[in-house]
């Protein structure tokens, strides 16, 4: 747990590492109540691209568990534009609904149209158009899917995002990056020193995060388009746990400075520091509401650790969790209405709370979870736990129904984020 790696980091030791940029694999572990059947047809001319789309859309659509995916390549002919769609044909492979497409060469790369067509009524429930080059078809992919979500869950997807980890083999840390399905694993940074604690900006164009590279705990920002990175807290102590304000401008970060953990906020530049959280030895891992008022956090001042939120200027602490004597790690979802945590229920288990009933639902029936983050949409919840002895990822949806496991090719895999859906 986070809250029990603190001691160690407050020395000098604790996770995560890898080697190349090796994918991650996911396996659905559940499916929900019930699943909505929609058909795919392949895209025209798709196969001729290095990446197709449709196994892509497909595979999002399937690992929600949401969906009940039906293939349909075999019809004849496969149809890529509405007025070619035999409803007859479609209609008796028992789906509701069906994605055509098509992808045209054009000047300077392509051009993808895609239909939803609802085969009830012969009508589309989407048209949608875009340009892309060659390497954008995983992105075009994954909007498109996000596009299908939305139309059929009044939700918005979350496909078209990325999440951050450390993966650690050896004695070697690596910051990676991917795409919320595994795929496109960059290492943004290799460290022989750990590597912890990743968090998104708001507009998913930096990381914060904390590196020993300094053979202390600092907290650095680290630019992804320019790789330009700089130190955001260096100051006497550990630095770490860092959390971005809505703004952007802004992160709460825990220093040790003046002997005990307590929270302080930092100019991401580094200038203005400014303590919010007094009393307590333990004062940590602050993760602010979605506006910006409030800030949650960790501490031991009630004698175990918990989860309190104060106001984004130090004022006014309440504590929030009061069932069970260990609960940790607080995350708020984007519409602020939930947080997920970790709670001690016969191990260390990722849990949601309702903030207005402040009703708790365990969500993981493993032992070892720890770091929690909601996908961009609120309906998953992404964590890091164990299994087979190793750190891995996993992501359950927000009513526990749905679970996966994201696996690494090598490595301990360890403290995710999940970004924002890109623009």
């Amino acid at each position: 747990m986070l809250w029990r790696k603190i001691f160690n980091l407050l020395t000098a030791s604790l996770l995560l590492n890898s080697l190349a940029h090796a994918d991650m694999t996911i396996d659905v572990v559940g499916v929900g109540a019930s699943q909505y059947p929609i058909a795919i047809a392949p895209f025209q001319n798709e196969n001729q691209q290095k990446q197709a789309l449709t196994p892509i859309i497909n595979d999002d659509l399937t690992r929600s568990g949401l969906f009940k995916v039906i293939g349909a390549g075999d019809l004849s002919p496969v149809p890529f534009a509405p007025e070619q769609l035999n409803y007859t044909t479609a209609l008796a492979k028992g789906a509701q609904t069906m994605a055509i497409g098509r992808v045209t060469p054009g000047a300077g790369g392509f051009n993808v149209q895609f239909w939803l067509i609802d085969l009830a009524s012969k009508k589309p429930l989407i048209t949608w158009e875009r340009k892309a080059t060659a390497s954008q078809m995983r992105r075009v992919a994954h909007q498109i899917a996000d596009l299908i979500y939305q139309q059929i869950t009044g939700q918005p997807g979350a496909f078209n995002s990325r999440i951050a980890y450390v993966l650690k083999q050896g004695s070697r840390f690596e910051l990676q990056v991917s795409d919320a399905d595994g795929f496109g694993s960059q290492a943004i940074l290799v460290s022989r020193q750990p590597v912890m604690s990743p968090k998104w900006s708001p507009d998913g164009g930096k990381l914060a995060y904390v590196s020993f590279e300094d053979q202390k705990p600092i907290v650095y920002v680290h630019e992804l388009a320019s790789g330009r990175r700089w130190k955001a807290a260096s100051f006497k102590g550990s630095n770490y746990a860092p959390a971005w304000s809505p703004n952007g401008r802004e992160l709460a970060v825990v220093l040790t400075q003046s002997g005990s953990s307590q929270i302080y906020l930092v100019n991401t530049d580094g200038s203005d520091l400014r303590q919010l959280s007094r009393g307590g030895e333990i004062n940590t891992e602050p993760a602010f509401s979605p506006d910006g008022r409030s800030i949650y956090f960790t501490s031991d001042r009630g004698g175990s650790p918990q989860i309190y939120r104060m106001n984004s200027n130090g004022s006014n602490i309440e504590r929030v969790t009061f069932q069970g004597g260990y609960n940790s790690s607080a995350k708020l979802s984007p519409d602020g209405k939930s947080m997920t945590f970790i709670t001690r229920d016969g191990g260390y288990r990722a849990a949601i709370m309702d903030l207005s009933s402040r009703q708790v639902l365990t969500l993981t029936n493993t032992s070892s979870d720890d770091s929690p983050s909601f996908a961009p949409n609120g309906q998953m919840v992404l964590y890091e736990t164990k299994a087979g002895g190793r750190g891995v990822l996993a992501a359950v949806s927000s009513d526990g129904r749905v679970k996966q496991r994201l696996r690494a090719q090598a490595g301990d895999v360890r403290q995710p984020a999940w970004g924002p859906v890109l623009r």
